[in-house]
């Protein structure tokens, strides 16, 4: 039986498909606010309706939080596999106890479990904010130091007390695998992540700044997953990226899917510093804040993520990003008719 956590989110569903479709045992944790109905849909992107219907059929729903111990010892039970999707994503700095207490109390009551549970091997999925740098170099890859002293925001934090869990469940007899993905581009999320992207270009987004980063397809991350968990590899982490390209490449190649226009002008940071001035005061009587000091630099920050580490583990190849823009901009278009 494999156990998922975090099926209800982007990479969830898509790995509970790819897992369905494999006539995998399945048993997938979502929490009680939790929309199911949003798997099915993504089902239904890439299957007939009956097929998808039968596919979804084959997973065994089990409402649990990664903080409840009771609910996630019972949903353990006869697992011999995990893959560890969920996680809290947040910029906000109001957010960072939550971060800490998902991301790291919950990913350290997942390991825990898998230790008492003798589990075969877990598959964590983190992020490419929670690899280390090196010194004067803005190419990064898996052998990067991380630097406690650095500017980090809280999610990359978060991401990486994450991770030494996991590493800690090494220790302690548990095979594992870590993946960090980039920003990950895939249909049916429409209103949070990547998916926003489309829905603002779709309603006429007109500034663009020129962040780059690695950017990979929901499909690479999740057919990358499975395959690690089917090898022989153990307790290596890899960057999941298919390239590293700009937001502004990103927007455009959006924009043309969509048939809309190309967002034309550049943020500049006093732009963004005004809006965190903004959010600053607003913060005092209750609003939410997403704009902090280090997202301000990070907008105009390049950064180089080498994938050759995964590609020559698995002899993986990756879809093009404008292959992958333009599929999920398909599927968009698809769900907006609806």
């Amino acid at each position: 039986m494999i156990l998922v956590t975090g099926g209800t989110g982007l990479v969830g569903a898509h790995l509970l498909y790819e897992l369905s479709k494999a006539h995998r045992s399945i048993r997938a944790i979502k929490r009680d606010s939790s929309d199911i109905e949003k798997v099915k849909n993504v089902f239904a992107y890439y299957a007939e309706t009956n097929e998808a219907n039968m596919l979804f059929q084959k997973i065994e729903w089990c409402t649990a939080d990664i903080n409840n111990i009771p609910q996630l010892t019972e949903a353990f039970q006869g697992v011999n596999q995990v893959y560890h999707c969920a996680a809290h994503v947040s910029f906000d700095p109001s957010e960072e106890k939550k971060l800490r207490k998902v991301n790291i109390e919950g990913t350290a009551n997942v390991v825990n479990l898998c230790i008492g549970n003798q589990i075969n091997k877990l598959c964590h999925v983190s992020s490419i904010a929670a690899i280390g740098s090196k010194p004067n170099s803005n190419e990064v890859d898996e052998t990067g130091k991380w630097n406690p002293e650095g500017k980090h925001n809280d999610y990359a934090i978060s991401k990486y007390g994450a991770e030494i869990e996991v590493w800690r469940g090494t220790q302690e007899g548990v095979d594992a695998v870590i993946v960090n993905p980039g920003v990950i581009i895939g249909p049916g999320f429409w209103n949070s992540g990547s998916g926003k992207i489309f829905q603002k270009i779709d309603n006429g987004l007109n500034y663009h700044f020129p962040k780059v980063t690695g950017f990979v397809g929901v499909s690479d991350v999740v057919n990358s997953m499975i395959s690690l968990m089917d090898s022989n590899i153990v307790n290596e982490q890899f960057i999941v990226i298919s390239e590293n390209i700009s937001f502004k490449k990103v927007f455009d190649l959006a924009a043309e899917a969509l048939d809309r226009n190309k967002p034309n002008r550049q943020l500049k940071k006093w732009m963004i510093a005004l809006g965190w001035a903004f959010q600053k005061i607003g913060s005092l009587f209750g609003a939410r804040r997403s704009i902090t000091r280090e997202s301000i630099n990070g907008l105009f920050e390049k950064t180089f993520y080498d994938n050759s580490k995964i590609k020559s583990a698995l002899e993986f190849d990756f879809k093009k990003m404008d292959s992958v823009i333009q599929e999920t901009a398909e599927m968009y278009k698809k769900d907006k008719k609806r």
